[in-house]
């Protein structure tokens, strides 16, 4: 019994030993999630930010230096165009009027009087000329009457130039005097009022801007200013549709459509475009369908651009897809460093237990799906992950799937 027990002992260790082996020479099946492909409705959407501004807006600033003598409206107020908004003290301004009124009226009495002795000289000289085409009277005296006459003729028209240089003086110091009273160039309402009665307004120069007064705008039409990047805005075109949010109404969403795209790059201030490498990104402006009144300028907003849209398509996840090298001869291998080699797209299709990578052509992208133009059935199985899984699996790998619940759902 001993020898048998024995016996059978060795037995047990030997096959243990041989199913040990042979489990170790099996193949080990990669466990991936896998979804079928089928139909669904594909959006193909561009995000950006910005704000909400008017379409009209306009920033009242100062012409002319001067005291704000009196303000008529209040920061929030609905004005017509053409309504008083404020006053600069005009004092000095009506001062100088009335000083180029009284140089002009100097320069009329001199005129007077110039041609008075001009019309003196005219006559002198009519008799000079006479007594000289009668031999009464020498040469000499002729041409001193004709420098008289051309002294007087010549006083005569400086006086005039200096009666038409007062009035251009007056023509500017009213237009000043007109500068001191501001009026709405627009309907629209005061969005923003900046100064207090008794403070000085400052006109601008180049380097430093002048006195913005106040703002006024026209809130009947709204815009929401967002910025697209580089890689986006090639697909931004003009009269697509955007669906706005705005931060202060999350709950509301507005409708609008695309009315201008920028031509060039955002500059951003204080910063050097020669070192930058930063991404550029380009205006897109979205006017509002049906803005709503509770809407101000400044808020911030978020644009969901519309590029495409296509309904019951053919798609897959899009972390389905992955890129394969492939030799130019047309045989699929793994990476290597061989420069012949170039990257197709596809997916890894499940075919009897087994991946099978297809390769595919895509079409518009949604949030997480792609749309797969050819190179897919529906209701075919394919592998959507795990994101390791996809990057180990090559063709013929044995799988181990896993059906994704939402896929099983429907």
């Amino acid at each position: 019994m001993k020898k048998v027990i024995l016996i059978l002992g060795v037995l047990v260790v030997i096959g243990l030993i041989i199913v040990l082996n042979l489990n170790s020479k099996r193949e080990k099946a990669v466990k991936v999630t896998v979804e079928k492909v089928h139909k669904t409705d594909l959006t193909s959407v561009i995000s950006a930010s910005g704000e909400i501004k008017p379409k009209k807006s306009v920033n009242i600033s100062a012409h002319i230096p001067g005291r704000i003598a009196k303000i008529g409206v209040k920061e929030g107020e609905n004005v017509k165009a053409g309504d008083f908004l404020l006053k600069l003290d005009s004092t000095q301004y009506e001062a100088n009027a009335e000083r180029d009124r009284a140089l002009i009226q100097s320069y009329k009495a001199e005129l007077i009087k110039a041609e008075t002795i001009f019309q003196k000289n005219k006559n002198d000289y009519n008799r000079q000329k006479n007594l000289f085409d009668n031999d009464l009277i020498s040469r000499e005296q002729l041409e001193q009457a004709q420098s008289q006459l051309d002294i007087a003729d010549a006083t005569s028209r400086s006086v005039k130039f200096q009666i038409n240089q007062g009035e251009a003086s007056l023509k500017s110091t009213l237009d000043n005097l007109g500068k001191t009273i501001f009026t709405s160039p627009i309907d629209g309402i005061i969005t923003s009022l900046r100064v207090e009665e008794g403070e000085v307004a400052i006109i601008g120069t180049m380097n430093n801007p002048g006195t913005v007064l106040m703002t006024i705008a026209d809130l009947s039409v709204m815009e929401a200013e967002v910025e697209v990047d580089e890689t986006d805005v090639v697909g931004v075109k003009l009269g697509l549709t955007a669906n706005v949010r705005v931060d202060a109404f999350p709950n509301d969403v507005f409708k609008g459509k695309i009315t201008e795209v920028g031509s060039s790059a955002i500059q951003k201030t204080g910063l050097s475009t020669s070192t930058t490498q930063e991404a550029k990104d380009f205006k897109v402006v979205i006017t509002l369908d049906d803005p709503s009144k509770l809407l101000k300028p400044g808020l911030s907003a978020s644009a969901d651009i519309i590029t495409s849209e296509k309904k019951q398509v053919l798609a897959v996840p899009i972390s389905a897809l992955v890129l394969k090298e492939i030799k130019t001869e047309g045989t699929t291998v793994e990476p290597s460093k061989d420069k012949t080699q170039s990257e197709t797209e596809g997916v890894y299709a499940v075919e009897a237990g087994r991946a099978k990578f297809v390769p595919v052509h895509k079409g518009i992208m949604g949030e997480l799906m792609i749309e797969i133009a050819s190179g897919l059935k529906e209701n075919q199985d394919v592998i959507v992950g795990p994101y390791e899984a996809l990057r180990q699996i090559k063709d013929g790998s044995l799988l181990k799937g896993e059906v994704k619940k939402e896929t099983a759902k429907k």
